[in-house]
C-alpha cells in the first residue's frame, strides 16, 4: 500500500496534473512539453500568510533559477512554478501583487531577464464574465506564479509559427469542449 501525499506533493500533483491535462494536454502553451518531458520544469509550493513571506519565497525560487542556468548541466531549470497554497485565494488581491512581482524583479535587476506569468483558479480575463470560457486558459487549481526565462522564451517565439494566434487558437480549443471535458479538466471549478 502507498502512502497518501503529503499536503505539499498534493499541491503539486494537482498542479502537475493541470499541467500535463490542460496545458500540455490540450496544447494551450506549445512550449512547456520540451521542458516537462525533459523534467526541467521545477514546482515549489508557497506556504507564505502574508505578502513579505510570499516576497521571500518568489526571491528564492528566482535564486533557484539562477543557480541553475546552466542548460548544459543537467539540474537545468528552464522554468519554474511558484504555487500558493494558502494565499491569494482571490483574484482581485492576486492581480494586485501581479504589481508586486514586477517590483521584484526590478529590485533584483532581472527585468528582462525573467517574466512572470498568471494564472489562477477564478482567472478573469478584463472585459469577461466570471463564466467565459477564455478564462479557462489561465485557470489553475492554486493560485500560481509562473517565473520565465526570456531568453528561452524568446527562442521559442521564434522558431514557432505565428505566435500572436496562439491566444486566439486556445480560446478556440475551449470553447469546443463539451460540459463533461471542462468537468473533468477543471474538477476545482464551480462553474
Amino acid at each position: 500500500m502507498s502512502k497518501p501525499l503529503s499536503p505539499q506533493n498534493t499541491v503539486i500533483q494537482a498542479t502537475e496534473d493541470w499541467l500535463n491535462n490542460v496545458v500540455i494536454g490540450l496544447n494551450l502553451c506549445p512550449f512547456a512539453a520540451k521542458p516537462a518531458k525533459q523534467k526541467q520544469i521545477h514546482f515549489s509550493v508557497s506556504r507564505a500568510s502574508s505578502d513579505v513571506a510570499l516576497i521571500e519565497d518568489l526571491e528564492t525560487e528566482l535564486n533557484r533559477l539562477i543557480e541553475h542556468s546552466d542548460n548544459t548541466q543537467p539540474d537545468y531549470i528552464e522554468t519554474s512554478l511558484v504555487i500558493l497554497e494558502n494565499s491569494l485565494s482571490d483574484f482581485d488581491d492576486y492581480n494586485q501583487f501581479l504589481n508586486m512581482t514586477d517590483d521584484i524583479l526590478h529590485h533584483h535587476q532581472l527585468e528582462g531577464v525573467f517574466q512572470v506569468a498568471s494564472f489562477h483558479p477564478h482567472y478573469q480575463f478584463a472585459g469577461t464574465h466570471p463564466n467565459d470560457r477564455e478564462n479557462l486558459t489561465n485557470c489553475s487549481p492554486y493560485p500560481v506564479f509562473h517565473l520565465i526565462r526570456e531568453d528561452s522564451l524568446e527562442a521559442a517565439l521564434q522558431s514557432y509559427p505565428n505566435p500572436e494566434l496562439i491566444p486566439e487558437r486556445n480560446i478556440e480549443t475551449l470553447a469546443k469542449l463539451t460540459e463533461a471535458q471542462i468537468a473533468e479538466l477543471f474538477p476545482y471549478l464551480t462553474l
